[in-house]
């Protein structure tokens, strides 16, 4: 047995005995996580009944890379890497399509509270107004109509099934869509006139957001091009440049550092310049 060896069974051991000691925080991380993933999950429409089951083989399937790249290719240090990536990776990816499609459902709104408001202009009550809206709107906003359509046939308060809707979606236009729908049906009054103002007040954020969107393109799509810069480079000198030296990179362990802090600063890098340029208005 060499010291390669001896040295990447000790830092196992290491990592097995903190994560018995750090067994509340693993607990603790572990339930904010699948509140997390159960949230974002029902807000894409997926069924979360099997989550923790899920979860439970995500956790084997990091361990089982850890050592299998810290015992098998004696990298401890690609072994951390990788099982950072697959932490990250599918939770950043299910959180962005959420996004992605609460942004969708909030580019639809302005149209469907125009319809709302026509269909009780041509005196529909509430009740059948949204039961126009949860058959010809589009997706994904359609989904949600249905939901709220169903869920009040089948007797549960209107008030309600409005509340659930607005927690689900966690979109302020929706919340003040619902609001001036529930205030109408207290207190009266015109309520297609008050969804039409509302309407007018999201189309108009929405221009500003599409203005803003158009005017920082260019600097996204650069900031997608910076970041797979640095694999372009490393495969140019990989293959044709310097093979020998870049190899050392992945055989040695100061080489594994810096490729792992290298990609570790393009990540944080990436998510850094989308965050700032993301539009909020």
């Amino acid at each position: 047995m060499n010291l390669g060896t001896v040295a990447t069974a000790c830092f196992g051991l290491s990592c097995a005995l903190a994560f018995w000691a750090g067994g509340g925080y693993y607990h603790a991380g572990l339930e904010f996580i699948e509140r997390d993933l159960r949230d974002k999950l029902r807000r894409l429409r997926v069924n979360t009944k099997n989550l923790g089951k899920y979860l439970t083989a995500w956790i084997i399937a990091l361990a089982a890379t850890f050592l299998g790249l810290s015992i098998g290719l004696r990298s401890p240090i690609f072994g951390v890497m990788f099982s950072a990536l697959m932490i990250c990776g599918p939770w950043y990816l299910i959180r962005r399509m959420a996004e992605r499609r609460r942004l969708k459902i909030e580019d639809q709104l302005a149209d469907a509270m125009v319809a709302l408001s026509s269909a009780i202009k041509a005196g529909l009550s509430l009740g059948q107004s949204l039961e126009i809206l949860a058959e010809q709107c589009p997706r994904p906003i359609r989904e949600e109509f249905q939901q709220i359509v169903g869920e009040y046939q089948m007797g549960k308060p209107l008030d309600r099934c409005l509340d659930e809707a607005r927690a689900r979606l966690k979109s302020e236009n929706f919340a003040l869509f619902a609001a001036a729908m529930q205030a109408s049906r207290e207190s009266g009054g015109r309520l297609n006139e008050t969804v039409e103002r509302i309407a007018h007040s999201v189309l108009e954020l929405q221009r500003l957001e599409r203005k803003i969107l158009s005017e920082t393109a260019s600097a996204r799509t650069s900031a997608v091009y910076m970041a797979l810069a640095p694999f372009a480079v490393l495969a140019v000198y990989y293959f044709i440049i310097d093979p020998d030296n870049t190899e050392r990179l992945f055989t040695t362990v100061p080489g594994q550092i810096m490729l792992c802090a290298s990609l570790t600063l393009n990540v944080v890098s990436y998510v850094w310049a989308r965050a700032i340029l993301n539009s909020e208005i």
